[in-house]
């Protein structure tokens, strides 16, 4: 189907394609393959294979109570548009008799690295599974296309891509759809997975994005990045992601989808188009000009500075210190900040630097060598609650808002984004040591939550959050809390506790955000006798008429109170 697009639309997936290239660390352009689905009838057979062989057992996985087959009726093109539909009809295959039947197509084409986009339509119904994902080529599945000839290596260690599934997420919203990995270090119910909410799903199209590199893989709804895989110790554990795989596209029915509808008849994943990207330039001209400098040092954390000019556009990093070898991606000319986490305090390193291009071109003069001493553990109290502007990673312009709160062996996590010019904002907690990388609940606005159980009492953990949007991503410093602190010299016993926050010290005016309704504020001085109190204007107190020197403050809401300390300038 020949598809006629207006200048608004192109104007459209410019502004789109912008957002996409901005987010992701390598950026690929050169259309290497696809199939836009022009021809009606069969699927092309130049392009697509039916898997539809059972594994062993007689069943597919995850309780799916689906037969794969390559019925015209299951998949076929019309009108410029793929249909793969799942149907409830009695099916008998394999001396196996199922009451639903599908498609499975495997892509006859494997890549390594680039970006893939699919711009699809999905079926919400109930017990329906759609999914868009890969495998690695060399996945051992009997019944695959590359199985007979590549299947040498068992799931998960050949590396399992879900770039778009939806239906087996009950907690969700209907609208939900996620992103996973697995690999032997994390697989079946992987903890590798990020999330978004689409727009209507079941009447807009949406495309669906991976943009893998050597570095990290990010996945994008609609040209925007929501969730990124980027272990920071990569070996076939963690990142059996450097070999080739192939593309998937089906429907599944039941198992973890959930109990299928009796009235359910037929529904249809539709997709328009799939395309593969990478950059096919043959590079033979090394980076020039590659500078290497510290940055910002804490007890447990070294900031690299690097930078350097390549004609590809993209400058790869190598960098090695004792025993530990990581690697990054940036772009040519400008600044890479890479913090190395997890250091001990106290303690001398010694960093080699190399610079070299994706073609593996390498800078003359490799490599730069640096040299940082990390200071001893501060004596200052741990954080509970603020605001700061402090970044590791992009720019805050007004900044970002922080708490910290216990109960029991829990703590809850929030941070809200300040910053009002950022679009599609989606949250993720980062744990300083070992690295991890989760996502976190939106409250509302651009407030998000995350709760950590089974924690030490007394115990210190150190969290920051990475915040993505349309456009970038900018990443909090590390904060670290002491599991138990309240961070006030004296605070009433209470099991309800509000999370209230002001900045520290104050002058004339103590300016209170919460999400909560403030009802009532209290001042003490450090002999416990109330020095101020206001039910009016709690959001904004005059202070003018108290001494300078630390006070204790005490917000209410409702029944809820909550006790910080606060020093008057």
């Amino acid at each position: 189907m020949k598809k006629i697009i207006s200048n608004k639309i192109l104007l459209i997936l410019l502004f789109i394609t912008q957002f996409c290239f901005s987010q992701v660390d390598i950026v690929y352009s050169d259309l290497v393959w696809s199939d836009e689905f022009n021809t009606n009838g069969a699927v092309n057979s130049s392009n697509w294979f039916h898997q539809t062989q059972l594994p062993a057992g007689g069943s597919w996985f995850n309780n799916e109570v689906q037969h794969y087959t390559d019925q015209l009726s299951n998949s076929f093109v019309d009108g410029g548009l793929l249909n793969i539909v799942a149907k409830k009809e009695p099916y008998t295959d394999q001396g196996i008799t199922k009451q639903y039947t599908s498609a499975r197509l495997n892509s006859k084409f494997a890549f390594k690295y680039g970006r893939i986009d699919v711009r699809a339509k999905l079926p919400i119904d109930s017990g329906t599974w759609p999914a868009i994902w890969m495998l690695g080529k060399n996945v051992n599945e009997p019944g695959g296309y590359f199985a007979s000839t590549y299947g040498t290596t068992d799931w998960p260690a050949c590396g399992e891509t879900d770039i778009m599934e939806h239906g087996i997420f009950p907690s969700q919203s209907i609208n939900y759809i996620q992103s996973t990995l697995h690999t032997p270090s994390s697989y079946g119910n992987s903890v590798n997975n990020g999330g978004v909410d689409a727009l209507d799903l079941a009447n807009n199209y949406h495309i669906y994005s991976l943009n893998w590199s050597p570095f990290e893989m990010s996945f994008l709804l609609d040209g925007v990045v929501f969730y990124t895989y980027n272990p920071a110790v990569k070996n076939a554990t963690t990142w059996p992601f450097d070999k080739e795989q192939y593309i998937l596209l089906d429907i599944a029915m039941g198992g973890f989808a959930g109990t299928i509808n009796s009235n359910y008849t037929q529904s249809s994943m539709l997709i328009d188009y799939v395309r593969v990207y990478q950059n096919t330039l043959v590079d033979t001209q090394a980076p020039t000009n590659f500078t290497a400098s510290i940055g910002t040092v804490t007890n447990n954390s070294v900031e690299l500075l690097l930078n350097a000019n390549d004609n590809s556009g993209v400058v790869a990093y190598n960098i090695t210190y004792g025993s530990t070898t990581i690697s990054v991606a940036g772009t040519s000319g400008v600044q890479k900040s890479v913090v190395i986490n997890g250091l001990s305090p106290s303690t001398y390193y010694m960093f080699s630097v190399s610079a070299s291009d994706l073609a593996g071109n390498n800078f003359v003069n490799n490599p730069i060598i640096l040299n940082a001493t990390t200071p001893a553990i501060s004596t200052v109290n741990t954080e509970c609650a603020g605001t700061s502007t402090v970044a590791i990673q992009g720019l805050f312009s007004t900044g970002y808002r922080y708490g910290f709160q216990t109960t029991g062996t829990n703590v809850k996590i929030t941070f809200e984004l300040l910053d009002t010019d950022r679009v599609g904002v989606v949250a993720y907690l980062w744990k300083q040591s070992p690295f991890s990388e989760v996502q976190m609940t939106n409250v509302s606005g651009n407030i998000f939550t995350k709760t950590i159980t089974g924690q030490t009492i007394g115990s210190t953990i150190n969290y920051a959050v990475k915040f993505a949007y349309a456009g970038g991503l900018s990443v909090t410093k590390y904060f670290s809390y002491v599991v138990g602190n309240t961070c006030a010299l004296s605070v009433d016993s209470t099991s309800d506790l509000i999370q209230f926050y002001f900045s520290n010290p104050v002058n004339d005016f103590v300016t209170i955000n919460s999400i909560s309704t403030i009802d009532k504020v209290e001042i003490y001085n450090l002999l416990g006798n109330m020095v101020l109190k206001t039910t009016t204007n709690t959001n904004k107190i005059d202070i003018s008429n108290l001494s300078k020197g630390t006070y204790l403050i005490t917000a209410f809401s409702g029944i809820e109170k909550n006790t910080k300390k606060i020093i008057i300038n």
